[in-house]
């Protein structure tokens, strides 16, 4: 009885805890908050200044004693502290006040984390207000929320391009059989053309520049027709804003490295799965989710270097809150099925 009215008046979420950004699902109303995983604090007192979008439009603009950080570091907490302080606030931006009952919390990690940085995930949950904490890798969560028959016998591949990490998993039977963690994703690809700009045209850029630019006219295969675009940066031999041209070519260049570590751990984990399920991938294929996998070609890329079909998911961005909202039904449901054979 208790379990039912608990259920009906908190307001329990399951959030995808992104090393670039976060996104919170609200049992009965969906998705209701997406916002960059970013903290502005003021070294000297301390204190928190901005979170979320507000801070994001800081990054690179604040004074010397104003930091705009990510607390997160591929996939993992880099500062205990502020990641608390941030989830704290974005449960209070979304938990109704009808009721003083704390949410019970579905928090997306990655795969290959340790026993250590998940207590912290969970710590910083609880810390923060959350009554019950439950964790799922974030392969899974993502697998679920893109609708894969996850609990069938038959060989399910998901590729998880994030901010942070990429993860690649091979899935049967409601339970990973093979599955690899790699720091490289969409924030490395943005260093990537950050460095690329400093070496080949002597011009700095800023970060949220190089996300622009990879937006865009970023490609990871050979475009139909190419593409260009203007990009102002500081000319570093005058110390002067200057404005270049460059083509979608020369940033398809710039994020090889990258890119080849991505296609590099996805072959490693078809190399050793088992070969029913990959046999059964052939007609299956590979279905992709995370921000970095919308970047032009990268399903062709994959594709031709795996030699399996691969589709995006319906909505890549979404796949992991969605997958974290749909265990949270899940939960419920076997509290129930339990409560039946009591």
């Amino acid at each position: 009885m208790f379990d039912f009215i608990f259920s009906l008046f908190s307001n329990d979420m399951g959030i995808d805890l992104g090393t670039a950004t976060t996104l919170v699902y609200v049992k009965g109303q969906g998705i209701v908050l997406r916002e960059p995983s970013v903290v502005a604090y003021d070294r000297d007192t301390q204190e928190i200044k901005a979170i979320g979008e507000e801070a994001k439009r800081m990054v690179g603009k604040t004074p010397a004693s104003i930091e705009a950080i990510r607390p997160l570091r591929n996939g993992v907490i880099a500062d205990f502290d502020i990641t608390e302080k941030m989830i704290r606030y974005f449960i209070k931006k979304v938990h109704t006040r009808k009721t003083l009952l704390h949410p019970r919390i579905v928090i997306g990690i990655p795969s290959g984390i340790t026993e250590v940085e998940r207590r912290a995930v969970r710590e910083a949950a609880e810390q923060a207000g959350a009554r019950e904490v439950y964790l799922i890798e974030e392969p899974m969560a993502a697998a679920i929320g893109a609708g894969l028959p996850i609990h069938e016998p038959t060989g399910n591949m998901v590729i998880d391009i994030g901010g942070g990490t990429t993860e690649a998993a091979v899935i049967s039977l409601g339970g990973m059989v093979i599955s690899k963690s790699l720091p490289i994703a969409g924030d490395e690809m943005d260093e990537a053309i950050v460095s690329h700009f400093k070496k080949n045209h002597n011009l700095a850029i800023g970060y949220r520049t190089a996300e622009e630019i990879k937006i865009r006219i970023g490609s990871v295969f050979t475009l139909q027709k190419e593409e260009s675009m203007d990009v102002k940066g500081l000319d570093l031999a005058q110390g002067l804003p200057r404005t270049i041209s460059v083509s979608s070519k020369e940033i398809r260049t710039a994020l090889l490295e990258p890119v080849k570590s991505i296609v590099e751990m996805v072959k490693g984990v078809l190399e050793i799965t088992p070969a029913e399920l990959a046999a059964e991938l052939v007609d299956r294929g590979i279905v992709m989710a995370g921000g970095g996998s919308l970047t032009r070609g990268m399903t062709d890329l994959i594709s031709r270097e795996t030699h399996l079909p691969v589709y995006l998911a319906q909505d890549p961005t979404t796949c992991v809150v969605l997958g974290t909202g749909r265990y949270l039904e899940e939960l419920e449901n076997i509290r129930k099925a339990r409560k039946r054979l009591e």
